[in-house]
């Protein structure tokens, strides 16, 4: 069975970004990702909608890492600490050497190619570091960009699942993709 271990935390470095550790100064960055029905279009969970919401999903961050369930970057320009999107690994299942990535992305940063980069490198952490032998990532079918941005990294289509989530009165499909560490 695999071991995980974000102790002490691995801040990744690409071209033009830093994944660092989310905090306690990111309640406004977080509270605006979380906030935002176009970030969240996707992302069948409740909006952040308080400052105290924004912490309590910064602690509930911390513990997953402390805890070793999961990891949180977030994602900020080489040139300027502002958390400007998350990315991760959740639901890490160590007895099957799998984890769920997944990532949002202020709408003012799309189109940039950032979320491809930090996806990139935190799929890099997942097999080289830990150990991982294969990442999912369930996304709405009517995400395209997210589509797109993991088939061009290398993830592939495995399954259509039918209204298998419900989420605030009505049934949604959910598309997993997967990539094997080959």
């Amino acid at each position: 069975m695999l071991t995980i271990n974000f102790s002490p935390f691995p801040n990744l470095e690409t071209e033009r970004l830093l994944l660092r550790r989310v905090d306690t100064n990111d309640i406004k960055e977080i509270l605006a990702l979380r906030s935002n029905p176009e970030t969240m279009k996707y992302i069948p969970r409740p909006l952040v909608k308080t400052d105290e919401d924004a912490l309590e999903h910064i602690a509930m961050i911390d513990t997953k890492i402390e805890t070793n369930e999961g990891i949180n970057w977030a994602i900020t320009l080489k040139n300027d600490p502002k958390l400007i999107g998350v990315i991760g690994h959740y639901r890490i299942k160590p007895e099957h050497y799998r984890a769920e990535i997944g990532y949002m992305l202020l709408p003012e940063f799309h189109g940039k190619g950032i979320i491809s980069e930090a996806v990139k490198e935190a799929v890099k952490y997942g097999f080289k570091i830990m150990k991982l032998h294969s990442i999912e990532a369930f996304i709405d079918p009517e995400n395209h960009g997210s589509a797109k941005v993991l088939e061009n990294n290398g993830f592939v289509k495995e399954a259509h699942l039918k209204e298998n989530e419900f989420f605030e009165g009505r049934f949604l499909d959910t598309v997993i993709y997967s990539i094997l560490n080959k």
